[in-house]
């Protein structure tokens, strides 16, 4: 069994559909009452992710995976970056936070960004990280109903879709988060291929 350390509903539901072809039993902050928010105060996406896990895992005692994911964009000098999801401030929605940059982006020709996830898994055996990048644009308006967060404005390479254009399946075969999660999913089977 494996502990997720997030309550995010669209992010549990990501993390399930790809932990799903391994069989792993999953928990989750919604699965438990009065869970605490573990406040996101590192400097950069490792340390808040690693501090979910270790919160959780010393909660819990189950191996814990936490992650935490930041959109860079080229031409704001990386922000929002560690502070994607309260961009336009504490407590706000997605639409909120997406019509803040996209306001900060307008006439702005270099609109190359990329999503960055670093995924932390805590055990008894030790503390692992796994970062995956997906590039991609911003585009000048939202398309798309699909995903959350910042996904109808952003295009990933080589795409002519959004995230929020995309189906689930596809977007999590190509998204830094899926492509975080493949790293640790392989890291799963080596480790248990050569007990």
């Amino acid at each position: 069994m494996i502990f997720l350390a997030s309550g995010n509903p669209h992010k549990i539901e990501e993390l399930h559909q790809l932990l799903e072809p391994l069989q792993i039993q999953v928990r989750s902050t919604r699965d438990l009452e009065d869970a605490a928010e573990v406040e996101e105060d590192q400097p950069d996406l490792a340390g808040n992710a690693l501090k979910k896990a270790r919160y959780w895992f010393d909660q819990t005692g189950l191996p814990s995976l936490a992650d935490d994911t930041g959109l860079e964009v080229d031409v704001l000098n990386g922000a929002p970056g560690v502070y994607s999801a309260r961009y336009a401030g504490e407590n706000v929605t997605y639409a909120e936070n997406v019509e803040k940059l996209l306001r900060e982006m307008v006439g702005e020709i270099d609109r190359s960004a990329r999503f960055r996830t670093v995924i932390a898994f805590v055990t008894d055996e030790g503390e692992y990280l796994f970062e995956g990048v997906c590039e991609g644009i911003i585009t000048n308006e939202r398309k798309g109903e699909k995903g959350f967060g910042y996904d109808p404005v952003f295009q990933p390479d080589d795409y002519s879709e959004t995230f929020a254009e995309l189906s689930s399946k596809e977007k999590n075969r190509i998204s830094h988060r899926g492509r975080a999660l493949d790293k640790f999913v392989s890291r799963i089977i080596n480790s248990t291929t050569h007990q």
